[in-house]
């Protein structure tokens, strides 16, 4: 079964929002069998929204639609559903007495007419009930096709989609069993890891398909499998992820599908009950935001320096001003003192540091631009190393955090 996605909105052509919607949506049908062909941003305009939705008709059998379901006169799409279903509106009590719950408890205000007039549906629709909002989801069946209706605020499209979307689906249609793995891997690029796993790769079965996603120093390895009977398809999957573990063992971090590397460090450092602190300067403080992110970091992470200025190193972090006379800012020698001084001031087992010249300009120092040096210091020492990650600031900072994740994983995983 195919499925295409229209996202409706002026605000997603201009670049004001990013279309996360249909990031969701479209992980959501794949985990119940649904693929999806094709995914449309279309403007807030009848004309362009009936050429949509009359392409999709010809190339998907369910096709969802998010946005322009609010209540100003640039939200068309209810209106323009209608014309192309040969529909009328018409008010519905259900809608019109979850609107007036919706304004009694949360908005404490009279209804205005153009509220009210949400709960017009075209007489054709099935609706599903949007309890978080004052637009209704919207269900239309036409020769064996699917049309689906949702508003385009995430939290409301997501429930929508959880909790009335997807069982209807999975409940009217025969759907086949698609499974994803998703492999971490560190340190090596995809044509290096292609070239150890060439092989294994050439030998999957036909019904399963193999992906690499690069990005900055890690390389996410997705194999896919398609098939009607689930138990085949999950066996088959543990076969092959069996026979691919032992070609990767010394860059696979974890299964994406379980957490990310910052969440299998965390894991990892509470199994050894031991903490965590970080001095950033290059990387301004996105290793800690990273390590952050997680639910459930205080229990490891103590806490964070950004020591991005030369003074700050000295004032702040205590480093002797003679280590970076002798060998520079950027240089090992000066992330191995902040790292020491981020584990002795935070009472830290482990702790990392950075320390580099992003770019496009030298800064403090005359190192040049894309070399950073990354620091550990672990209970029995400190180490460091020097790399050199091009010329584009954004790249140079995002690989120097994942360097520095991939030293810290393969440290704490010795033990």
């Amino acid at each position: 079964m195919q499925a295409e996605i229209i996202t409706i909105g002026d605000e997603i052509l201009i670049g004001q929002i990013v279309d996360s919607n249909s990031a969701f949506i479209a992980k959501q049908l794949n985990k119940i069998g649904v693929s999806v062909y094709q995914i449309t941003s279309v403007q807030d305009d009848k004309a362009h929204i009936l050429k949509s939705l009359k392409e999709a008709e010809d190339n998907a059998d369910v096709i969802i639609l998010t946005g322009g379901l609010g209540p100003t006169k640039d939200d068309i799409t209810k209106n323009t559903l209608a014309e192309y279903f040969n529909d009328t509106l018409v008010p519905d009590t259900s809608v019109l007495e979850n609107i007036q719950e919706l304004w009694k408890k949360y908005i404490k205000q009279e209804l205005s007419q153009v509220n009210i007039d949400q709960a017009l549906v075209p007489s054709k629709a099935q609706v599903l009930m949007n309890r978080f909002g004052s637009a209704p989801g919207m269900w239309f069946e036409k020769d064996s096709k699917v049309f689906i209706s949702l508003p385009g605020v995430p939290f409301e499209m997501k429930a929508l989609i959880e909790n009335e979307v997807i069982p209807k689906l999975q409940k009217q249609y025969k759907l086949p069993f698609i499974l994803h793995k998703t492999l971490l891997t560190y340190g090596h690029g995809e044509s290096k890891i292609s070239e150890r796993i060439e092989v294994w790769e050439d030998n999957l079965p036909k019904f399963m398909k193999f992906a690499y996603l690069p990005s900055l120093g890690r390389v996410r390895l997705r194999l896919s499998a398609k098939a009607n009977d689930k138990e085949m398809v999950v066996a088959e999957m543990e076969k092959q992820i069996a026979l691919l573990l032992p070609q990767i063992q010394d860059i696979f971090v974890g299964f994406e599908e379980d957490h990310s590397i910052e969440a299998i460090i965390g894991k990892r450092l509470t199994e050894l009950g031991k903490t965590l602190a970080t001095a950033e300067s290059c990387t301004g403080g996105k290793i800690a935001e990273q390590i952050t992110a997680i639910s459930g970091a205080s229990t490891y992470f103590k806490g964070s320096i950004v020591s991005y200025s030369m003074q700050s190193k000295i004032e702040v972090l205590k480093i002797d001003a003679s280590i970076i006379d002798k060998y520079s800012v950027v240089s090992t020698q000066v992330a191995e003192a902040m790292a020491k001084q981020a584990q002795k001031l935070f009472k830290a087992d482990y702790a990392i540091a950075t320390t580099g010249n992003a770019g496009p300009t030298k800064g403090d120092d005359n190192a040049e631009v894309g070399t950073v040096c990354i620091a550990l210091a672990t209970p029995k020492g400190v180490f460091s190393e020097e790399y050199h990650l091009g010329n584009h600031r954004t790249k140079v900072i995002n690989k120097a955090v994942n360097k520095a994740f991939e030293l810290l994983q393969k440290e704490i995983l010795k033990y």
